[in-house]
C-alpha cells in the first residue's frame, strides 16, 4: 500500500489516526500485551516502528480477522 500526501498536517492526521500503541495494538487485538510481543518476536505481526512499538490499524485489522478465524477453528467452545 502506498501513501501520499500534501502536507505535513495531512501526515500527522493520518500518523495520530493510524498509528496505535503497544497496548492500543493489545486491546484491538483481544490479547495481551506478552501476546502481542510473541507474535512480533515470532515474525507474525510486525511493529511499523520499534521503540516504542507503534503499529498500523490495518494490519491489526487484518491481524485480528486471522486471530478471530483462528479461534473458532481451534476453539469453537468460547462461543
Amino acid at each position: 500500500m502506498e501513501y501520499k500526501f500534501e502536507t505535513t498536517e495531512e501526515l500527522l492526521t493520518f500518523l495520530n489516526a493510524e498509528l496505535l500503541s503497544a497496548a492500543e495494538a493489545a486491546e484491538v487485538l483481544e490479547i495481551s500485551k506478552v501476546r502481542l510481543g510473541q507474535l512480533v518476536k515470532d515474525g507474525k505481526l510486525i511493529a511499523a516502528k520499534e521503540q516504542p512499538k507503534m503499529f498500523l490499524r490495518s494490519v491489526l485489522l487484518e491481524k485480528k480477522d486471522e486471530l478471530e478465524s483462528l479461534r473458532k477453528k481451534f476453539r469453537p467452545y468460547d462461543e
